[in-house]
């Protein structure tokens, strides 16, 4: 179950992704079989190839890939998740998730 998404974010992760471009997207999210897991960053592109290319790069195998909603991604979690973001300089994923539960904190 995702949370923590404005559909805006949505929109713009899917506009760039069908666009063939990589995109990325993170928000919070629960899933049973993975209870210590709080977010899934997506890693989506239209462009299949693109898309194996720049998993190869990470380890990550093309057979990982979702094929779903006509939006191919790769969902990253853990230390995998985080070793990526930093590598793709895109931690202002998970930054804007922790300001947004530091303001719910309050």
């Amino acid at each position: 179950m995702a949370f923590g998404l404005a559909r805006q974010e949505l929109n713009d992760w899917k506009k760039r992704a069908a666009s063939g471009k990589i995109a990325f997207i993170t928000h919070f999210w629960y899933d049973p079989r993975f209870p210590d897991m709080k977010t899934v960053t997506k890693v989506g592109c239209s462009d299949l190839i693109a898309l194996e290319e720049w998993g190869k790069k990470y380890g990550l195998k093309k057979e990982w890939i979702h094929h779903r909603h006509g939006y191919p991604h790769f969902d990253l979690m853990g230390h995998r998740q985080t070793a990526i973001l930093w590598a793709e300089n895109k931690m202002d994923q998970v930054e804007r998730l922790i300001k947004k539960t530091e303001k719910r904190n309050r």
